[in-house]
């Protein structure tokens, strides 16, 4: 007999806690994880981003454990911890996730007593797809349920977002955790990452598809140069907000300034990108709109050639297989995720995928020793309770 996701979570707890017991009732939860069609590494510089929800996805099993300590189990890693003490984990970094959660839920006074959780999911690690982000808005939001927190969905999102930033150690932007927590079906985000006004896009071009492409090349944001690219960031924007005091951000800045504020080359650069995504949104989201798809697909490679060359984010796997697409005549490609490594965002006619990959996956493993994997998804919503 082949479990349920449920019935896998429900045994593991019991078998990692023996003392389990039935006064509180166990609830089942599941987050997704995300790509995002343009505006890549603008969510901290106030740029605005066109993220959707995928149908791969965290599942938690969360009750009150009537005790004071936390309990937590992964089935991926198969480990679990008890504790009561919020201190980062050097040991068992999986669990930093969840206890950043219960850390940063506190500190906003939100009640969070002791409880079991065990969590599994389908999101592969270091691809580029945040499963990390779709367990702190899975745990947020089931710990908003269980107990009772009456926040909303985007207060979910900047709990987890602090998470990520000031307990787990990366600086990261609001995108991810704001479309796991607010996604909905079929449908892309437009989110302006200064104000959090947003709204919803229909992702409809009939006759094409987008898939994914694992270059298979892991990465970790702590440990990447990601937190480097947000200081470079953030230094350029105050060398430009001396030549402008009234700028917000560096999304809002004048192009004819980068010349004029003394910006290191490396500033410049990261600034030229920051300003180039901010067309390119505006431009992928009128191609969506006008069911566009070969205009659509020049921006993706016009993204990747600025996350390659200006930001500098990208490998030497992922350029290539980029370019391999681009040779191949794909619509269009690019990195998306922190960078380093992980997926391909390929959009190209239906029908073309499987052919077109498996030339691609043999040159590939011949000139790395790297076999990448397609992943074909759909469009998902955003964090549920599953019951």
């Amino acid at each position: 007999m082949v479990l349920s996701v449920k019935e896998i979570l429900a045994q593991s707890l019991k078998a990692a806690f023996p003392d389990f017991s039935d006064p509180f009732p166990l609830r089942f939860f599941s987050a997704p994880g995300r790509i995002n069609l343009i505006g890549e590494h603008v969510d901290y510089a106030g740029g605005t981003v066109f993220p959707a929800a995928i149908d791969f996805r965290v599942f938690l099993a969360v009750r009150k454990n009537g005790r004071e300590d936390f309990r937590i189990y992964s089935q991926d890693f198969q480990s679990e911890l008890i504790t009561n003490s919020l201190a980062y984990s050097e040991t068992k970094t999986w669990a930093n996730y969840i206890l950043g959660v219960i850390s940063e839920a506190r500190k906003k006074g939100l009640s969070v007593q002791g409880f079991d959780l065990a969590f599994t999911g389908n999101i592969p690690q270091g691809a580029g797809l945040s499963s990390s982000a779709a367990v702190e808005v899975g745990t947020a939001f089931a710990l908003s349920q269980i107990f009772s927190w009456g926040i909303s969905r985007e207060e979910i999102a900047l709990l987890s977002q602090s998470a990520e930033n000031h307990f787990v150690g990366v600086n990261c932007g609001i995108m991810d955790q704001f479309v796991i927590a607010t996604a909905k079906p079929s449908s892309c985000i437009s989110l302006d990452t200064e104000s959090l006004e947003y709204s919803y896009h229909s992702l409809d071009l009939p006759g094409f598809e987008f898939y994914l492409i694992d270059s298979k090349v892991k990465h970790n944001l702590k440990e990447s140069e990601y937190n480097d690219r947000r200081r470079e960031v953030e230094s350029a924007t105050e060398k430009l907000r001396k030549f402008d005091p009234g700028l917000k951000n560096l999304n809002e800045a004048d192009p004819e300034n980068l010349n004029s504020v003394g910006l290191t080359e490396t500033e410049k650069k990261r600034a030229e990108h920051i300003l180039g995504e901010r067309s390119r949104v505006r431009n992928v989201i009128r191609y969506l709109k006008e069911k566009d798809p070969v205009g659509l697909g020049k921006e993706l490679y016009l993204c990747h050639q600025s996350l390659a060359e200006k930001f500098q984010v990208s490998c030497e796997e992922t350029d290539f297989i980029v370019n391999n697409l681009h040779a191949r005549n794909v619509l269009g490609a690019r990195m998306i995720g922190g960078g380093f490594g992980g997926c391909i965002l390929v959009l190209d006619k239906e029908g073309r995928s499987e052919s077109v990959f498996s030339e691609l996956q043999k040159e590939y493993l011949r000139t790395f020793g790297l076999e990448a994997k397609i992943y074909r998804f759909r469009i998902s919503e955003g964090v549920r309770e599953d019951t």
